[in-house]
C-alpha cells in the first residue's frame, strides 16, 4: 500500500494529554499493586494475568505514545 505525502496516517494524530498520562500512570500504580498483593498471597492465576496485562499495558502506552504539552 502505497501512501500519499498529504495523507494522515491513523498513528501520527495519537498523543496523549497530561490529564489522560496521569490516569494511565495512577491506573499501572493500582494494578501493579494488585498484582504483587495477588502474587504474595498466591492467589489465582487469572488475577495475576489480569492485573500484570493492565499495568504492562498502562506502562507500554506511557512509554511509546507521545505527550502533548499541554499548549
Amino acid at each position: 500500500m502505497i501512501i500519499s505525502k498529504g495523507e494522515d496516517l491513523l498513528l501520527e494524530n495519537l498523543n496523549l494529554t497530561p490529564f489522560w498520562a496521569t490516569i494511565l500512570v495512577v491506573l499501572a500504580v493500582f494494578a501493579g499493586h494488585q498484582y504483587r498483593k495477588n502474587w504474595k498471597n498466591e492467589g489465582p492465576l487469572w488475577k495475576a494475568w489480569l492485573f500484570g496485562l493492565i499495568a504492562g499495558g498502562c506502562l507500554l502506552a506511557l512509554g511509546f505514545i507521545p505527550l502533548t504539552t499541554g499548549i
